[in-house]
């Protein structure tokens, strides 16, 4: 302990500190102050918000009101996934609602299977975009034809829970701010060890951290696979920009910088099907990299204005971790380098090895994700909920390792990027559908 004080007054002071010294310490103590933050703010959310009863998911409260709401579910070449998105989205337990799929151009027999759905529902409509416009565009179409106020946005493969619909309408009609509300994905195909991962990571570091950014009053971004809106909100801020290669992650920044609430329901469960491969992961990780990239780019000047100030901390946030990202990527290459030829031994990196500092992360990393998966247990199927937390002892190698390489590859990305490209989307890997079916 004695070694870690010494190494942290010598990197606050400056004095005597090698390049090499700066970069480890910069390594160890951000994801350390950033885990102990999350885990302490996740915390307070629970205890404060989420601690409603131990069940499972709550069903919404009872209001004197039930607004009609819209559904709007963007699709573009979902023909594996579409039937089993619409009979979820109709199924929901809610008295007044319309659901809106938009055929962004597909090119498989997405625009038959929605006009046969269309025909087997009566509170469904379809809508049928020529060619690709992009996600933003689709669900800009959407929201035009909707005949609510309030809309609930989900993915052509994602299935509501029958009573998330209810709890985003709850909040949205609870206050005259509230822009948006986003929801809480749970990943469905777990078959193989990159799926077991992505159950541990959306609990550890995405759910714990939307609970954290809300306790301190802004949401770096709402989760596009489910997220409800208040339509003259996203009305007075121009509705969704089709140039951002992340519609959700700008929308977000775009509506709290024009003060609207953003609030994060964790009962608004959403199924979902994550990325199984390597090539489909990394393109995703680099999508939202890229858009995180270039929201910042967008909106540094806001931040700025002392009427954004409570934005600050989520920005500051944002960028350290892009920071960190370099450093640990120059650690990496300042250690090839150095067993190729001879360094200054101020830039020497003599092992990338873990040694006590590797401990302490590591005990950080399972106290994170023993907080979030308990937080979470909730929402899981109590069988899978130690296997979880088994298979997540590997996230760190992994994961931590594709977010900085995503982030070293966007930055570039996002800055030479042509603003007037439109973003467009393609299939992306859907992983490895189970055979069991969903629980509930």
């Amino acid at each position: 302990m004695d070694t870690l004080f010494t190494n942290l007054t010598t990197f606050l002071s400056g004095n005597n500190a090698s390049l090499s010294d700066i970069l480890f310490n910069y390594a160890f103590f951000y994801p350390l102050a950033m885990a102990w933050m999350w885990i302490i703010g996740g915390l307070w959310y629970y205890i404060r918000w989420e601690n409603r009863n131990h069940g499972g998911p709550d069903t919404p409260p009872e209001t004197t009101s039930y607004p009609p709401a819209t559904i709007l579910i963007p699709c573009f070449n979902e023909s594996i996934n579409v039937r089993d998105t619409i009979a979820y989205a109709v199924a929901s337990e809610y008295p007044d609602f319309e659901v809106i799929a938009i055929n962004d151009g597909s090119k498989d027999e997405t625009k038959d299977i929605l006009d046969e759905l269309s025909k087997q529902y009566s509170n469904l409509r379809v809508i049928h975009l020529a060619r690709n416009q992009g996600k933003a565009m689709a669900l800009r179409a959407g929201a035009i034809a909707a005949k609510n106020e309030f809309l609930i946005c989900i993915d052509g493969d994602a299935m509501l829970h029958p009573t998330a619909l209810g709890w985003i309408v709850y909040h949205l009609n609870s206050g005259n701010r509230v822009g948006a509300v986003t929801g809480n994905p749970r990943v469905i195909n777990r078959t193989t060890l990159l799926g077991k991962l992505q159950v541990g990571e959306f609990s550890s570091i995405i759910g714990l951290m939307k609970r954290a950014q809300r306790v301190y009053g802004r949401i770096f971004t709402v989760s596009g696979v489910i997220v409800g809106y208040r339509r003259s909100a996203l009305h007075r801020v121009g509705y969704w920009d089709e140039n951002m290669v992340t519609e959700d992650i700008d929308i977000s920044w775009r509506l709290q910088m024009d003060h609207w609430d953003i609030r994060f329901e964790p009962d608004a469960l959403c199924y979902i099907y994550m990325p199984e491969t390597f090539v489909g992961l990394w393109k995703q990780r680099l999508r939202w990299a890229q858009g995180g990239a270039e929201v910042l780019m967008k909106y540094a000047s806001g931040l700025l204005k002392w009427r954004n100030r409570r934005f600050i901390l989520v920005a500051v946030e944002y960028i350290l971790s892009v920071i960190w990202a370099y450093v640990m990527f120059s650690i990496i290459v300042l250690y090839l380098v150095g067993q190729l030829v001879p360094l200054p031994h101020a830039w020497q990196v003599a092992s990338l090895l873990p040694h006590w500092n590797g401990v302490v992360l590591g005990l950080t990393a399972m106290t994170q994700f023993a907080v979030s998966l308990i937080i979470d247990k909730r929402y899981e199927p109590k069988k899978q909920f130690l296997l979880n937390y088994f298979w997540i002892i590997w996230y760190p190698l992994a994961f931590w390792l594709l977010s900085l390489l995503t982030t070293v590859v966007a930055v570039p990305k996002a800055i030479m990027k042509r603003k007037s490209l439109r973003a467009r989307w393609n299939s992306p890997d859907r992983g490895v559908r189970p055979a069991e079916d969903i629980e509930s």
